[in-house]
């Protein structure tokens, strides 16, 4: 099931792992001391770029009345929502930009263009998600409320059709699964809610929500409406789709970060008395990346980079790239696994794990404690000599070195 003890998981010693989180901490003190112009001018193109695209997109809805216009127009304004809301919206939230001291790019100020409302989002993501990654019962965004994605939920005859079903229509409409999640709608219909507590809640989500909605499905609409090239009606569709396109990319993104292969779960009993460096320990294993180019990683919010954006999640994402060779190499120093894959691969992966726990668990080959996406530190039992330094080689025996023989087992 899932990790109860990540440094017998990881083959780490105590001072391995503080020895870990030094390194890692010279590497943000390194970005820190050298964010300047260069990181300011690229948030500000960014912005400007993606506003560029923004008014094209408009622009072409509402210049012609042609089928190739209304779908150049459409893509073009999903492109823009997408990094708008990926490597503008969701990095700013996360402070990456406050040294700048400029308000507009400023984590307290910035609304970002969807259902949700960003100071909900900074509690449930930056708070709940980041402090405690992938720890049944802390993060909420382990299966979001209604996907089995690990054995350790219990199976339920819902997960059979459900676990396939909800996750498509998170996909199509996630910014509505993250807008809502804040609310705690079952704790709501528990009645295990704090009831004065909810009503603002709600109230601050449906004032939002209201803006979005009116901004998208009226607004735009009734002033393209005014352009010869365009209706009420074609403009609409096109704000529909285009918020489908962000909404399915954004959470293929966040899927591939969080679910693949090696992505792992953790218990709450391991995050009593935490250190720094046991944090950022969790915070590799539980993330992953996927191979990306610099198109790609900028569409993605750079969070192709997901496990450097968990281990710091407020330095601008623009280093994330030079920031990941460092991370790689600390991974092969400790023998620790440094989990990515190609896109789609790991997108794949996502899918294949929760159509398999649709499944009861009776109907699952792998064991409980070692299958592709829930392992945990029992599956070394029958290892020895891990953890140390190999005499012949000099190198340590480690994580990945322990997984790769227990998969020899299997294959063999």
């Amino acid at each position: 099931m899932a990790v109860t003890d990540v440094p017998a998981f990881a083959h780490l010693t105590d001072a391995d792992i503080e020895n870990l989180g030094i390194e890692l901490d010279a590497i943000r003190q390194d970005i820190e001391d050298s964010r300047g112009e260069r990181d300011a001018r690229y948030i500000r193109r960014t912005i400007a770029a993606q506003r560029a695209l923004d008014v094209a997109g408009r622009v072409m809805l509402a210049a012609s009345s042609k089928r190739s216009a209304w779908w150049a127009g459409t893509v073009t304004l999903g492109v823009a929502k997408i990094i708008e809301n990926m490597e503008i919206g969701h990095n700013t939230m996360h402070g990456q930009w406050d040294w700048m001291n400029d308000p507009e790019i400023h984590s307290s100020s910035w609304e970002w263009d969807m259902s949700g409302a960003s100071k909900h989002w900074r509690f449930t993501h930056n708070f709940m998600h980041h402090k405690y990654t992938n720890i049944l019962g802390m993060d909420d965004d382990v299966g979001y409320g209604v996907i089995r994605v690990t054995r350790d939920a219990k199976w339920k005859p819902f997960n059979l059709y459900g676990n396939l079903l909800f996750n498509t229509l998170l996909a199509i409409g996630f910014e509505w699964g993250v807008g809502l999640q804040h609310l705690e709608l079952g704790k709501i219909f528990k009645g295990r809610d704090n009831r004065n507590a909810t009503l603002v809640r709600v109230r601050e989500f449906g004032v939002k929500a209201g803006h979005q909605l009116a901004k998208d499905y009226v607004v735009w609409p009734a002033l393209t409406s005014l352009s010869p090239g365009a209706t009420f009606k074609s403009t609409l569709k096109a704000n529909a789709v285009a918020n489908v396109i962000r909404n399915i990319w954004a959470n293929a993104v966040i899927f591939c970060g969080h679910f693949p292969d090696g992505a792992e779960k953790f218990t709450k009993t391991d995050m009593v008395g935490e250190s720094r460096g046991q944090w950022y320990l969790r915070q590799m294993l539980g993330s992953a990346n996927f191979n990306s180019g610099p198109v790609l990683a900028f569409m993605s919010g750079n969070l192709s980079y997901q496990i450097e954006h968990h281990l710091f999640p407020d330095l601008p994402s623009n280093r994330y790239a030079e920031i990941a060779v460092r991370v790689r190499a600390l991974c092969d120093k400790y023998d620790l696994p440094y989990t990515t894959g190609p896109f789609l691969v790991q997108y794949g992966k996502t899918w294949r794990t929760i159509a398999k726990l649709s499944l009861p668990d009776r109907f699952l080959k792998d064991t409980a404690d070692n299958a592709p996406e829930t392992r945990s530190e029992r599956m070394f039992t029958e290892l020895d000599g891990y953890g140390v330094t190999d005499p012949t080689t000099g190198r340590r025996r480690g994580l990945k070195t322990a997984i790769e023989a227990v998969r020899g087992w299997r294959r063999r």
